[in-house]
């Protein structure tokens, strides 16, 4: 399981709350509203940190005694009762809930959601420490149903009043919102039992932060503060999309620029001087070359590029010796060498993503395609690049600056829409090239690429409701159908 880069047992999935503001929530930003002592119902004399504390000493003793008591039950102990009566109802007692209650089922267009708990607008789902948040599990009748995370994400996704919910194995403790996407899931993750067993005092306070009861307190739920704060971080990512767009064509010249200031380069600025090489297909290879950094960049930081069957040793050796995650601490501490071996660690990865059987030795796939075939980039891959100016390139890229520090792009949650936007957005350049001067420069032009090749894309906010109006129906009647047939 992958988790954020500034804290131990937290993880963001899908964007819901960003790194960037999980990282200032937690350092009490001035541009967060909703964070004084009031808003979460405090007494005047009464400060956050110490009552945090308070509920963390508590919690601390709690979960000892809950870790205890689990390793006597018995292996036929469904756990359910002692998952939420020696853990977590205590847990939603320190976050402000007061003693939950459990509710009756909640029937919604004929479908029954046995949630455990309700506390307001608020579902709070309460499954046993043997229930993995994402397994189906098996009814007292011997019949499977969805997962907990599925049953609360379901529910939230068809009632028209609850938008936010809460749902814990008494491991991992997720905050979902109602969520129209198929494809991607959107949640907020604690895992408790990393926090408590390493007491991670600093993500605690977070979860504290976020959890309380004064964050999902409303008339409407669409007014709670954590709602708002979904608001401000969506409305941060635009700008921190902005910022990736500027680092993408930032790093663009950067590279176009290196590439033919290269000594070693000859035969690319001899094509390039005698025209055998085209200005935009220079270009294009260098659009190319970036979307492949950024592709490896997406699929290392979400876990998904190495083979699942590698040996320890082979995952290391890749990571040590060729990630670009590695390239990017690299860039993040260092300017960079006039040396060219970071960028031919990197050929060697790109090539190997193309061939039939991949990198084996590596543990990477062959992912096959266009985007990998030796075609896309020919010029490039036979050219060099200095760390230095390389470096400067994945600066520019990886990272975005703010109040004189460098901050990580969260790549792991960059969605199609995006790398849509972006791609378009650079189809409007093109380049001015100088070989005698070595010059490279992008401008913008009338006729430009994304015109002349009808190269548009369609932002997901204009598919959704086609798709929900189509898809939807469809998956209801399916959901009917099986339910029937039980």
């Amino acid at each position: 399981m992958k988790k954020t880069s500034l804290f131990t047992s937290i993880k963001s999935e899908g964007g819901l709350l960003s790194s960037q503001f999980l990282e200032k929530l937690s350092q009490g930003s001035t541009d967060i509203e909703g964070i004084r002592p009031e808003d979460y119902h405090l007494q005047a004399n009464e400060r956050i940190n110490e009552v945090i504390t308070k509920s963390w000493t508590r919690l601390l003793g709690t979960w000892i005694n809950f870790r205890d008591q689990i390793n006597k039950l018995p292996q036929s102990d469904t756990g359910i009762s002692i998952t939420r009566e020696k853990w977590l109802l205590v847990l939603f007692q320190e976050l402000g809930y007061g003693r939950l209650v459990y509710s009756k089922p909640v029937v919604i267009d004929e479908r029954t959601y046995h949630i455990s708990h309700f506390w307001n607008n608020t579902p709070v789902h309460l499954a046993s420490f043997k229930n993995d948040l994402d397994r189906r599990i098996k009814n007292l009748q011997g019949k499977t149903e969805p997962g907990p995370h599925s049953l609360l994400q379901e529910f939230l996704n068809k009632s028209k009043s609850h938008l936010w919910g809460f749902v814990s194995n008494g491991y991992q403790l997720r905050i979902l919102r109602d969520n129209s996407s198929l494809t991607r899931q959107f949640y907020i993750e604690f895992d408790l039992e990393e926090m408590m067993e390493n007491e991670i005092y600093p993500d605690f306070s977070l979860l504290w932060l976020i959890c309380h009861e004064s964050r999902v307190e409303s008339d409407k739920p669409e007014n709670c503060w954590l709602e708002k704060w979904a608001q401000k971080a969506q409305t941060q990512g635009v700008r921190a999309l902005d910022d990736l767009r500027s680092g993408v064509e930032k790093a663009i010249r950067i590279l176009g620029q290196s590439f033919i200031e290269y000594r070693g380069n000859t035969d690319l600025a001899l094509e390039l001087q005698t025209d055998k090489l085209d200005k935009q297909d220079y270009y294009r290879e260098l659009l190319r070359l970036v979307y492949r950094l950024i592709f490896l960049f997406a699929a290392e930081d979400r876990d998904i590029l190495l083979l699942p069957d590698i040996s320890k040793k082979v995952k290391e050796n890749y990571l040590k010796y060729y990630s670009t995650k590695r390239i990017r601490k690299i860039a993040e501490r260092i300017k960079g060498t006039n040396h060219i071996d970071l960028y031919i660690s990197l050929k060697t990865v790109m090539s190997k993503l193309y061939i039939d059987n991949g990198g084996t030795e590596l543990g990477i796939p062959a992912l096959g395609s266009f985007l990998w075939s030796n075609k896309t980039i020919p010029h490039l891959e036979n050219a060099d690049i200095s760390n230095r100016n390389f470096l400067d390139a994945v600066r520019t890229l990886a990272f975005t600056e703010a109040n004189k520090r460098l901050l990580p792009v969260d790549f792991k949650n960059l969605g199609s829409e995006e790398f849509g936007s972006i791609y378009e957005s650079l189809l409007e350049l093109h380049p001015e090239i100088d070989i005698n001067s070595k010059h490279f420069e992008l401008k913008i032009s009338a006729g430009h690429e994304r015109k002349t090749t009808a190269s548009y894309y369609t932002p997901s906010v204009l598919i959704n409701p086609l798709l929900d109006s189509a898809l939807e129906p469809v998956l209801d009647e399916a959901v009917k159908k099986r339910i029937l047939k039980r």
